[in-house]
């Protein structure tokens, strides 16, 4: 028996072990106990924050396991301990939902929703670490199975249902582009290893044209799990439709893994094609940053607001993506994904906390999804008001928030490969989707509250957990430095291996 893998694999391992013991354990629970499931995974997800913290290397080296199939390196331990962040801090904000709205057996507390997120996040790490075109597929599997459950997890809410619906359809069509690309690709090179595919890419016998073609479905499949415009269709109704817990889920910690793979697959296995690649970013950046803001303005409910949003933003993060390397010179390419990587990490903390704001706002009866619900917030809940101001700045990128540090260091490294005219088109589309960020703080603090409005409690739990949020998206703000140096060391050490 090889330890090297077992050891390796031991976060995956324990989170495996541990949703299935949670589900297990919440069968048997009686329903006034049920707030037991819940403890359990987040000791589930300190657990592996533990694991993967202890295993990942100082010195930064790469350890490879199962054949060279799944590796730990600094970019994976980096991505999945704010991954384990992020889906604790979703866990906390949703608590108080998923009991008013019975979204588990029994109208109560039930394990479904933290079993299914659990296995969704397990989804995630595999796609984090994988090596293999069909290791990196299964994990995509995982979680996307996991994650149309939880969209359909009220099975008596139609918005819900369909939402659920559409999701699965398009997903399998992804899929399949995804598994068609992949099955190119393997025709090309011969290998279904991403170190074997680079060196076969790099080969004068290399079938170029196969290639070729392979890369545009595989980035078409990569574009719709990131929700890239043209393949953004999904979102803003699964967005909407879904209960607000699970739009949490699927907004958050996913847009980490999708970074990943894309990494792996292209920056790892087809960095010979990089010119090719690269330009089929570019358009859809281009696309999603023009389509998403301008979408986002005429949007009346704030989770499809969010969505188109998203859109925009994921546009911005592929900018980073499509900028490491310059005519073969690949010396900028850690910084430039390393911007990329910032990126992503802070725009998932800041959506993060305008989902946790919006299921404070909502109580049984009542979601809270229009942006006129918001109007008086300042008077109704203070606190509630200034984080939500502190997360619409940061998302429309103003200083000295940390959205500002994040799209700066993207607009540094297109110039750096002398893009200019896509740095220019991105701070045009970014002044555009300012409007309907600052909107929202309009709404809060100049708008008078709707009538026979109440004040708004917060559960310590939750006000706890919304304070942290907004805090680490100011304090980043201030200090970006420690977060983007580790970003860039972990690709560069990343790469180097």
């Amino acid at each position: 028996m090889n330890f090297t893998n077992l050891i390796t694999v031991l976060p995956e391992t324990i989170l495996l072990v541990a949703a299935s013991v949670i589900l297990l354990i919440d069968m048997f629970l009686p329903d006034g106990k049920r707030s037991v499931t819940f403890v359990l995974s987040l000791l589930a997800l300190a657990a592996c924050a533990a694991a993967t913290y202890v295993l990942s290397d100082s010195s930064g080296k790469s350890v490879y396991a199962f054949n060279g199939m799944f590796v730990s390196d600094p970019m994976s331990a980096l991505l999945k301990l704010f991954s384990y962040l992020t889906v604790g801090c979703s866990l906390v904000y949703s608590r108080r939902y998923i009991v008013s709205r019975g979204m588990a057996s029994g109208g109560s507390l039930g394990g479904e929703f933290y079993v299914l997120a659990l296995f969704a996040l397990l989804g995630q790490m595999v796609m984090i670490s994988g090596q293999n075109f069909l290791v990196i597929y299964l994990g995509i599997e995982l979680m996307s199975l996991a994650l149309y459950a939880l969209v359909a997890l009220r099975r008596d809410h139609a918005p819900a249902t369909e939402a659920a619906m559409k999701y699965f359809i398009l997903g399998a069509l992804a899929s399949g582009f995804l598994l068609y690309g992949m099955s190119m690709l393997y025709g090309a090179t011969g290998s279904l290893d991403l170190a074997e595919v680079a060196k076969a890419a790099s080969s004068a016998d290399a079938n170029r044209m196969v290639l070729v073609f392979g890369i545009v479905f595989l980035v078409s499949g990569l574009a719709f799990k990131l929700g890239g415009v043209p393949f953004h269709m999904w979102v803003p109704d699964v967005y909407h439709g879904a209960p607000t817990p699970v739009a949490l889920l699927v907004g958050s910690a996913p847009k980490l893994a999708a970074f990943a793979v894309f990494i792996r697959l292209l920056v790892e296995g087809l960095s010979p094609l990089a010119m090719d690649w690269q330009q089929m970013l570019a358009v859809l950046a281009v696309l999603s940053m023009a389509l998403g803001n301008i979408t986002a303005l005429t949007q009346t409910n704030i989770k499809r607001m969010i969505a188109y949003s998203t859109i925009a933003q994921m546009g911005f993060m592929l900018l980073g993506l499509m900028s490491g390397v310059a005519n073969g010179d690949i010396s900028l390419a850690a910084d430039a994904y390393g911007s990329a990587m910032f990126y992503a990490i802070t725009y998932v903390l800041t959506v993060m906390g305008a989902f946790g704001v919006i299921l404070l706002l909502a109580r049984n009866g009542f979601e809270a999804e229009n942006l006129d619900d918001f109007k008086g917030l300042n008077q109704r809940n203070p606190w509630a008001a200034f984080v939500m101001m502190l997360l619409m700045l940061s998302l429309a990128g103003i200083p000295p928030l940390v959205g500002f540090y994040a799209k700066l260091s993207v607009l540094q490294a297109v110039l750096a490969v002398r893009h200019i005219w896509l740095a220019i088109a991105a701070v045009l589309f970014s002044l555009v989707g300012a409007f309907f960020y600052l909107r929202i703080i309009k709404l809060m603090y100049f708008d008078p509250p709707p009538e026979q409005s109440a004040a708004i409690e917060a559960p310590p739990d939750l006000r706890f957990a919304l304070g942290i949020n907004g805090l680490a998206v100011l304090v980043l703000g201030f200090v970006p430095g420690p977060l983007m140096s580790a970003c860039a060391k972990a690709i560069a050490l990343t790469l180097a291996s």
